[in-house]
Parts: C-alpha cells; structure tokens; sequence
C-alpha cells in the first residue's frame, strides 16, 4: 500500500522567522536571510530575485548565474542579485490559464554546446497544446540561437490547463517529461493520446529505445507510460536512475509515482481523491492493471514540482523528495529509508512566501525556490551557522 497523508499536517518549520527581510522594489535587490527551524537544526532562507512575473522554472548556469523561465514568455538571467531582460529568440506561445513558458533543462554537455531544452504550451489546429524544444543561448545571454521544435502533442485543444510540463535528462541524453490529460480526462487512457503520459524522446526528438509501444504498433511510440492526470514535476535520481514523478490529484489524491515502461498509473480509473464536487472517481482506490502511487496527499497540497536531496549541505536530508506546493504554500521534505520506503513527511515555510512552484537542488547543495506569484521570488537555502 502507499504511505499516505490523509488530512493537513501542522507546519514544523512555520514560526515566524527571526530576521525579516527588507523589502526593496525592482528584482535586483538580495535579501537578508529568514531563519527558520527545520528538525534539529536551523535553515536561513535568502530572497536572490523579486519582481518575476509567475516564475515556472530555475536551473543553475556553469559561473553560478540562474536561468529562470516566466509563464509569461519570458526567459531572464538572474546573475549577482540583477536580473537581465528577457532572451530573445522563443517561439510563439499560448499564454493563458495554466499555459505559458513552462520548464527548462540544461544539456548535460551546456558549458561546451550551450544547448538547453524548455517546454511550452503553443497554439495550433484546435487550440494548444504542450510542445518541447531545444536551443542554444548565445554567449551573449541576449538571445535562443538554433531554436528546433522537437516534440508537439498530437492533440491541441482549447482547454487552459494541465500542460504538464517538466524535463528530466537521463544519463544517456535521452529525455522524459509529462503531459496532463488537458482537463479532458479520459485522454489518459488512450495510448493513441499523448495526454495523460509520461513520454521518452531522443535529443532530436525521435522515440527513445525501450519504449513499450515503439514497435507493435498498440500506441504512440513516445508514450513511456499512461494513466497520469497532471504530471508537473519529474525527477531522475542521480544515485541509481529511478524516474519519479509528482502529480497533481482533483480533491485530494496528488501522488508520488515512479513510472515504468508501458505501466498504467490509473487516472481517471481509481484515484485516492474525489472529484471537486465530491463524487467518487472511477471504482475505487485500486484495480488490477493499475499501479499504486509510492505516496498520496488527502487532501491536495497542489504539487509543483519534485527533487531529490543529493549533496552535502543537509546528509540528514540525503536522499529525500523535496516536493514544491502551491495550494498549502509550503516546501515539504518526504523522508526516504536507505532503501527508498517513505518514512514521513516535514512541511516547511508554510504560508511564508506563497505559492512554491519550483524546487531545486543547486550543485552547492543549497535548495531553491520559485513562488508563482506576480511578483515571484527566486529564494535559497541554506544550513543556518
């Protein structure tokens, strides 16, 4: 059975903090830190950008720099407490409910070939729909150089929600993301959909080897495994290359999963929630055929994104999911035994800082944050003297 959390748990980091930041206007200005409790030690929470109009997504450059995209359209370097212009050179995108410039990855080889990949909803025949593309950043930082559309979904609707969308990069280059059933539930059943799924694509955008249905012709040859309702984080473990994934429930029913080849996740069959009106969804919690999720929220905490803690900074946190949420404003850390069973949950910040989109674990060890606000902050943590 999977571990669960049935009912909202109190905060264990949320007292006041004790050093409050002076807030300045622009996005340029960085913080003095908030220092909050987190199990047997302290944690300092520092602000390294402001004025971000609903961040989505950060990764960290080679010098130190951050890459953050805006669901706006808009894709900004934050380096030294400044942060620059828009790069120019995206496509055209669908900006609009919970559509927009969505997650971005770097290629492992970025410090040679500056190449990165990002997501995106754009419109096209029918509506939009979630794309995935790559580029190269010019050296300048000003602009997308080499700009390739190498992946669109085969059904673009007029619906504005569950796009997905994050990336996570395998060590042999290849790429997994998600899609959300696009508020159309039933897409996730249908392996001739890629709504609903996980997908597994070549740096050129081809089906990746070892996809279930490559070659026998019984779905779409991307499709890596179905039943998802809205996958907005996706990790690969740097320690053993397990594929995990966060995703967002109806009432209640959020998970945790890790997608294999050709499996079915059950969305919208069995969940562990309910309907917003309160109905029952599909026949239950479980069917044969269905995977169970490894953990579940009831109710919904709204997850945005998941991480896995691999670094220095925190050994107590060593191997932990780091779980972005926006409905309970909060940073939640679920414990992991050696051998991977969950173990617990801590809630951090919660109602601190607001909707927390974003979560990543810097090559330092610190951990940051996005919160997906009008005026977003990119914040860090760090282990408190």
């Amino acid at each position: 059975m999977p571990f669960a959390i049935r009912r909202g748990l109190p905060s264990l980091a949320g007292s006041a903090a004790v050093v409050t930041a002076f807030l300045m206007a622009g996005p340029s200005f960085v913080s003095a830190a908030d220092r909050y409790p987190a199990g047997n030690f302290e944690v300092e929470v520092s602000e390294i950008a402001s004025g971000l109009e609903h961040p989505w997504s950060v990764e960290v450059l080679p010098d130190g720099a951050y890459i953050v995209t805006e669901r706006s359209a808009k894709m900004r370097i934050v380096r030294n407490g400044r942060t620059g212009p828009p790069v120019e050179g995206l496509p055209r995108i669908f900006v609009g409910g919970q559509g927009g410039l969505l997650d971005i990855a770097l290629s492992p080889d970025f410090a040679v070939s500056r190449k990165l990949y990002f997501t995106a909803s754009i419109p096209g025949p029918g509506g939009q729909g979630t794309a995935l593309f790559s580029a190269s950043l010019g050296k300048d930082e000003r602009r997308l150089e080499n700009l390739k559309q190498l992946f669109a979904m085969n059904r673009f609707t007029g619906t504005g929600q569950h796009f997905g969308s994050r990336i996570a990069i395998a060590k042999d280059g290849n790429l997994f993301f998600g899609i959300g059933e696009r508020g159309e539930m039933d897409r996730a059943q249908d392996p001739n959909d890629h709504a609903g799924s996980i997908l597994h694509i070549t740096p050129d955008g081809r089906p990746a080897p070892g996809n279930p249905f490559a070659d026998n012709g019984k779905g779409l040859p991307e499709i890596w495994s179905k039943g998802h309702r809205n996958p907005q984080g996706i990790v690969i473990d740097p320690a053993d290359g397990t594929l995990y994934t966060v995703e967002h429930g109806a009432r209640g029913g959020d998970e945790i999963n890790a997608p294999k080849a050709g499996h079915n996740y059950g969305w919208p069959v069995i969940s562990f929630g309910k309907h917003y009106s309160g109905a029952e969804i599909g026949v239950g919690q479980a069917a044969e055929g269905y995977d169970q999720p490894l953990y579940y929220w009831d109710p919904s905490i709204a997850p945005g994104a998941i991480d896995i803690y691999r670094g220095a900074m925190f050994p107590e946190w060593e191997g932990d999911f780091l779980v972005a949420a926006l409905k309970y404003q909060l940073l939640a850390r679920i414990e992991r035994q050696d051998g991977g069973a969950v173990d617990g949950e801590e809630r951090l910040f919660q109602g601190e800082y607001g909707r927390v989109r974003d979560v990543k674990v810097a090559p330092d060890g610190s951990i940051l944050l996005l919160t997906d606000e009008e005026d977003g902050k990119l914040l860090r943590i760090t282990r408190a003297p």
